[in-house]
């Protein structure tokens, strides 16, 4: 008898820990991934000596990922040396005025102190909430496979929930402690730039707070890919194979039950199929109408975290003064929040984030020069030109030259945009979503899209789509959920493929 043979669709964080855990176990694993690169989101791009991470650029919560290391038998600085920023990022709030995040807690209490007097404790007691909602919340929630309300009838788990304050928002939760406005959006802008809004993000989410302010802000040399490259190698050591450039055009389905993966090489038996691609995408389009678990009306319903517009810039000059992590806030933050998630338009103001991680690895760009990464977050599904691209440029250069008193635009040798089209194009993302579904009330938990299939038992989905929710980490988290899910299924039907 043959180990069970696992076909996995898209090798981002959580299909990639989904599939070495599960070889792990003695599955016979493939994963078969559209591009030509691992990663998913999380790609690099190289040209004329600049790299950039295509993706993410927020190492948050190196727990996650050192357990899942562990797993292995491994730890990060197996793979890459890991560094803790200090400051952890600079936030612009004007021309000339700017406030840099310092890594310790003594200093930050010390900035609160400054920008809101008596703020100091309050945070004391802010934080101690923030991480009790992080154990919990990393502990008895985060790895739940949430298919029911029921995982929940625990009386331990209902008096923890209570205090994890999913009734409640981050706004007024933040406004409990703080009135000081620069400290509000210095604790409400992961809720902005992760998918959500202040006022309908649960107050659970203030974990993010404690994940920023105490474990800190890290990068691991090499940029965001030494991760994927990282899990990649994990993988490879437990037998998992990875066909790229192998898109996945249909799950096939026998007997009302996967029987494997058409793609554009051919058929691939399977016993059991795990989707890491878009969960939407997979849904609608790789599914006859009789298996999907949702219509297109439910999708089209779904509160989206915003797109993105970036920009990956190449200088052949250095940038003074600015961060590795650098956000502007200079304009009006209810505004953008409001044409993310209310009104669903290209915003007259935006937001904006700027990476600049040749500030910590000198590789990342030439000697002389700098690599520059750009981010607008924007509402999904708006309509995405190459003119509106240029509009957003130029924006971004006036802005960041009148912020910082820097003007980039003549030592520009490499240029590139990235947005909504080519979300849709490269991972076939809904709406060309960057992050997955926002994370309010409503989208929490067993509320998200389900992991299981309901009409096909030996189909599973992992990723950002569905539980626990967006992030690198909540993405690895996910694969370690999909990975134990297909094990009692495999358990329960028994029919691996023999000769």
């Amino acid at each position: 008898m043959k180990a069970s043979r696992i076909a996995v669709i898209g090798s981002g964080f959580a299909g990639l820990a989904a599939a070495s855990l599960l070889a792990r176990e003695g599955c016979d694993v493939t994963i078969y991934e559209k591009n030509d690169q691992p990663g998913g989101r999380a790609g690099i791009w190289e040209k004329d000596g600049f790299r950039f991470d295509m993706g993410p650029s927020w190492y948050w919560m190196p727990d996650v990922f050192e357990d899942f290391f562990k797993l292995f038998g491994h730890s990060a600085n197996h793979f890459y040396p890991l560094q803790r920023l200090d400051p952890s990022y600079r936030i612009y709030w004007s021309k000339n005025e700017y406030n840099d995040i310092p890594a310790g807690l003594t200093a930050i209490k010390d900035l609160f102190e400054q920008l809101e007097p008596g703020s100091g404790p309050r945070l004391d007691q802010f934080l101690r909430q923030a991480q009790y909602k992080y154990t919990a919340g990393m502990g008895g929630f985060v790895f739940k496979p949430s298919h029911s309300v029921k995982e929940y009838l625990d009386i331990r788990l209902l008096k923890a929930g209570l205090k994890l304050q999913m009734f409640s928002s981050v706004r007024s939760h933040i406004g409990k402690y703080f009135k000081n406005q620069k400290i509000v959006k210095l604790l409400e802008f992961p809720v902005l730039f992760l998918g959500g809004t202040a006022q309908t993000t649960p107050a659970l989410y203030s974990l993010m707070n404690y994940a920023d302010l105490v474990l800190g802000t890290w990068y691991p040399q090499g940029g965001m890919h030494e991760i994927v490259k990282a899990m990649v190698s994990i993988a490879g050591e437990q037998g998992v194979r990875i066909k790229y450039n192998s898109e996945v055009k249909q799950i096939v389905i026998k007997n009302n039950k996967a029987a494997g993966i058409e793609t554009d090489q051919g058929f691939f038996e399977a016993d059991l199929v795990i989707s890491n691609a878009d969960y939407e995408h997979t849904d609608q389009k790789l599914l006859e109408k009789k298996y999907r678990n949702y219509s297109p009306s439910y999708w089209d319903k779904r509160t989206l975290s915003p797109s993105s517009l970036i920009f990956y810039i190449g200088t052949n000059k250095k940038i003074k003064g600015i961060r590795h992590h650098n956000l502007f806030f200079d304009e009006d933050f209810e505004q953008h929040s409001e044409e993310i998630y209310s009104k669903a338009q290209w915003p007259q103001k935006p937001l904006f984030y700027v990476c600049c991680s040749s500030k910590t690895d000198p590789e990342a760009a030439p000697p002389e020069g700098e690599n520059l990464f750009f981010l607008i977050p924007v509402a999904p599904g708006l309509k995405d030109t190459e003119e509106i691209r240029e509009k957003y440029f130029r924006l971004l250069m006036d802005r960041f030259e009148m912020i910082t008193g820097e003007n980039i635009r003549p030592a520009i040798v490499v240029k590139r945009s990235y947005a909504i089209n080519d979300f849709i194009r490269d991972y076939h993302s809904f709406k060309g979503n960057a992050y997955g579904l926002a994370n309010t009330l409503l989208q929490t938990a067993f509320l998200k899209p389900k992991m299981r299939s309901e009409k096909v038992p030996n189909l599973l989905y992992t990723g950002q789509l569905t539980v626990p929710g967006p992030g690198v980490p909540p993405a690895i988290i996910s694969g370690q959920v999909a990975a134990r899910e297909a094990l009692k299924i495999l358990s329960a039907i028994r029919t691996p493929i023999t000769d």
